[in-house]
């Protein structure tokens, strides 16, 4: 069901701190800034060649973010993201095996333009798992 890795998501407490380390101490190529209000985030993208690392940071105070930054100050991997043919089969299989999909259960428009949903991390060894559409 899951097809390849879409991106490694780590949450930072200081978003531009964190791109100057990947572009200029790693070499990296890294997105400009998207700020994501929808899902209470500013991301931006390091460029891998097989896959992305997400930088994330709170957008607003009310920032599902903001509480894992609190338990992690200097931030740390947030979630993991895999690809799926078709999101609402995906979510249906998931469901039905028992996986609890978090928010209403449907999908949201990612920082791709693409539908996305996220999985509740005690269901997959302690790891939060974001699906998107390929």
């Amino acid at each position: 069901m899951i097809g390849r890795l879409n991106h490694v998501a780590i949450a930072v407490p200081d978003l531009a701190a964190a791109s100057a380390m990947y572009r200029d101490v790693l070499g990296a190529e890294v997105s400009e800034p998207l700020p994501l209000p929808g899902h209470g985030v500013t991301v931006v993208f390091v460029g891998l060649p097989n896959t992305k690392i997400e930088l994330l940071q709170p957008l607003g105070d009310a920032s599902p973010i903001a509480p894992f930054l609190a338990r992690n100050p200097s931030g740390g991997m947030h979630h993991v993201c895999y690809e799926v043919d078709d999101i609402l089969a995906a979510r249906d299989r998931l469901k039905a095996g028992g996986a609890r999909v978090l928010g209403d259960g449907e999908p949201k428009l990612g920082a791709h333009d693409k539908p996305v949903l996220f999985l509740h991390p005690k269901d997959f060894t302690g790891t939060l798992i974001e699906l998107e559409q390929a």
